[in-house]
C-alpha cells in the first residue's frame, strides 16, 4: 500500500505577521533576496516560495534567519525563525542577543570569539542592521543589576571534598601522619617545595589580581596598536586572545568583587575587538561584539562604560549614515547615566550625540550638544577622577568633534579653524585620528576654494592611509576624491592623482 505524503500544516505565526508588515508575498520574496545579497547569496526568491512557506514548507540553509531579519527591520523588534513558525537553523544574526544571564553572556560572547578567531571570512560578509540596536539599548536601559556574579570553586571531579568540608579538623603539613598506604610527610626545615604552575589556563582556575591586571594591559596594548596602524593590524591575535585567555578566565573561579573587575575588563576587551572590526569594515561583526560588551558591562555593574559602549555604537550608525539612530543611541546613554559620571564622561556622551545631528543635518540640535559637551569639560578640573577609558576625550577630541560636525553642516571656514586647533593639540600617537582630521581639514579647505591647500593635506593623508590597516582610513581619503571630482581638470586636482597615484 502506498503511503500518502504527510500534511503541511499552515503557518499562521508567518501570516500573521505578514500582515501586520504589510508585505506582500511578492514585496516579502524581494526583501529576502536583497538581504541575501549582502551576504553573497543568490537566492531567487518569489511569490510562489512565499506561497508554499505560508502553506508549511520549511525554506532551507540561512533562510529562515534572513528572512527573521527582514520582519525585526520592518517591524523595529528582534524576531527569530521560531518566532514566524520556522525552524530554527545555524544563527546568522547571533551575537544580537541581550542575554538574560551571566552565564549565558560568556556562552554568546566566547561562541563570537571562537567562530572569529577559526573563520573570520565569514562573519565579516554579515551586515549591520539599524533594527539590531533597539533591543540591547533598551534592555540596558531599563535592566535590573546581576545580583550574583562569582564562581565559587568546586571539587575536582572524583576527589574527595578536603577534610575540613567533611567536619575533620586539618593537620598541619609538617610531621602529620600518613594516610594509608602512604608514606608519612617528613619534618621539614627551610622553603616548601615548588608548586608546579601550569603553562596554560584550564576553566575552572581561580582568578586573581594578577589576572585582571594582565587584562587591562593588554587592553592597552591592543588600543595603542589600533590608534597607529589601524584595527588590522592586530585584530586577530586580540580576537585569540580573547579565545584562549579571557574566556577561561570567565568559566574559572572568582568571588563577586573580583567577578565584576574581571566582566568590566571582558567588556572592555570585546569592545575593542568591535572597534577593530569597524575600522576594517566588518560592520555586521562589530555590531555584535559592541551589543556583548555592553551586556558584560551590565554584569560587571559598570553604568558609565555601558553608556561609553552606547556612544561606541553610535559613532558605527554615524560612519554608516543613520543618523537617528545615532543620536538615540547618546542620548539613552546620557539617560542611563544621568548626572552620575565625571565632567568628561558627559562631554564624551553630548559630542556623540551632535555628531549624530550633523549627519542629519540639524543645525541647531548639533551646535546645543556641542555647547553642553564643551562646557562638561570646561568644568572638568585636573586632578578629577575619571574612567582610563576616558581619558582620550581632551581639547584635541572635542575639536577634532566640532570640526566633523562643522563639515558635515557645511560650515567650512569653522571645520578648518577646529580641525587645525585639533591637530596642533593631537599627540602624534593618535595617527588615525590625526588622519581623519587632516581629511576633515581638507575637505574644510575645498568648501572655501583653497584646492591647492586642500590637495596638499589630501596628499599627505593618502600617504598617511597607505601606511596603516583601516578601512576607514581608506575611506576617508576616498571621500575626499569623490569631492574633488567636480575639479578633475584643474593642475592641483591632476597633481594630487599623481602624487597618489606614485604612492603604490
Amino acid at each position: 500500500m502506498t503511503e500518502r505524503p504527510a500534511q503541511r500544516t499552515p503557518n499562521r505565526q508567518l501570516a500573521a505577521l505578514i500582515a501586520e508588515a504589510g508585505f506582500s508575498n511578492a514585496g516579502l520574496a524581494r526583501r529576502v533576496d536583497q538581504l541575501g545579497l549582502e551576504h553573497g547569496l543568490d537566492l531567487r526568491y518569489d511569490k510562489t516560495s512565499v506561497t508554499r512557506w505560508l502553506r508549511g514548507q520549511q525554506p532551507r540553509g540561512t533562510t529562515p534567519a534572513l528572512i527573521a531579519e527582514v520582519f525585526t527591520r520592518r517591524l523595529g523588534r528582534r524576531l527569530t525563525a521560531q518566532d514566524l513558525g520556522l525552524d530554527a537553523c545555524a544563527p546568522v544574526y547571533a551575537g544580537l542577543e541581550f542575554a538574560a544571564t551571566p552565564e549565558e553572556a560568556v556562552d554568546i560572547v566566547s561562541g563570537l570569539w571562537r567562530k572569529d578567531s577559526g573563520s573570520h571570512a565569514e562573519l565579516r560578509k554579515i551586515a549591520f542592521t539599524p533594527a539590531g540596536l533597539v533591543v540591547p539599548s533598551r534592555d540596558w536601559l531599563i535592566g535590573r543589576p546581576d545580583e550574583k556574579v562569582a564562581r565559587p570553586g568546586q571539587p575536582s571531579p572524583g576527589l574527595p571534598a578536603p577534610l575540613e568540608r567533611r567536619g575533620v579538623p586539618a593537620v598541619p603539613a609538617q610531621g602529620r601522619p600518613a594516610a594509608p598506604g602512604l608514606p608519612a610527610a617528613p619534618d621539614r626545615e627551610g622553603p616548601p617545595p615548588r608548586r608546579r604552575v601550569p603553562a596554560e589556563r584550564g576553566p575552572g582556575q581561580k582568578v586573581t589580581a594578577g589576572d585582571i591586571a594582565a587584562l587591562r594591559s593588554v587592553g592597552e596594548l591592543f588600543r595603542s596598536l589600533d590608534d597607529a596602524y589601524g584595527g588590522g593590524h592586530a585584530r586577530q591575535a586580540l580576537v585569540r586572545y580573547l579565545e584562549h585567555e579571557l574566556e577561561p578566565m570567565l568559566r574559572g573561579t572568582y568571588g563577586e568583587q573580583t567577578g565584576r573587575r574581571l566582566f568590566a575588563a571582558a567588556a572592555d576587551l570585546t569592545r575593542l575587538a568591535g572597534w577593530t572590526s569597524y575600522d576594517i569594515a566588518a560592520h555586521g561583526l562589530a555590531q555584535r561584539y559592541f551589543v556583548q560588551a555592553l551586556r558584560l558591562a551590565q554584569v560587571a555593574g559598570d553604568r558609565a562604560y555601558g553608556a561609553y559602549v552606547l556612544v561606541t555604537m553610535s559613532r558605527q550608525a554615524v560612519y554608516l549614515g543613520h543618523g537617528r539612530e545615532a543620536v538615540q543611541l547618546a542620548r539613552v546613554a546620557q539617560q542611563g547615566v544621568g548626572t552620575s559620571v565625571p565632567p568628561v564622561v558627559q562631554a564624551l556622551l553630548h559630542a556623540a550625540e551632535a555628531r549624530g545631528h550633523g549627519v542629519l543635518g540639524e543645525v541647531r540640535a548639533c551646535t546645543a550638544a556641542l555647547v553642553r559637551a564643551e562646557r562638561a569639560l570646561e568644568a572638568a578640573r585636573p586632578g578629577d577622577e575619571a574612567p582610563h577609558w576616558a581619558r582620550f576625550f581632551d581639547e584635541a577630541q572635542l575639536a577634532d568633534e566640532f570640526g566633523h560636525c562643522h563639515r558635515d553642516l557645511q560650515q567650512f571656514r569653522a571645520a578648518a579653524q577646529h580641525a587645525e586647533r585639533s591637530l596642533q593639540l593631537r599627540a602624534p600617537a593618535y595617527a588615525r585620528s590625526r588622519l581623519f582630521c587632516r581629511v576633515v581639514l581638507a575637505t574644510a579647505r575645498l568648501g572655501l576654494g583653497e584646492l591647492d591647500q586642500a590637495c596638499q593635506l589630501g596628499v599627505e593623508a593618502a600617504g598617511q592611509a597607505a601606511e596603516m590597516r583601516s578601512v576607514r582610513a581608506a575611506e576617508y581619503v576616498r571621500d575626499f576624491e569623490r569631492r574633488l571630482e567636480p575639479y578633475k581638470d584643474a593642475a592641483p586636482v591632476r597633481g594630487y592623482r599623481d602624487k597618489v597615484a606614485a604612492l603604490g
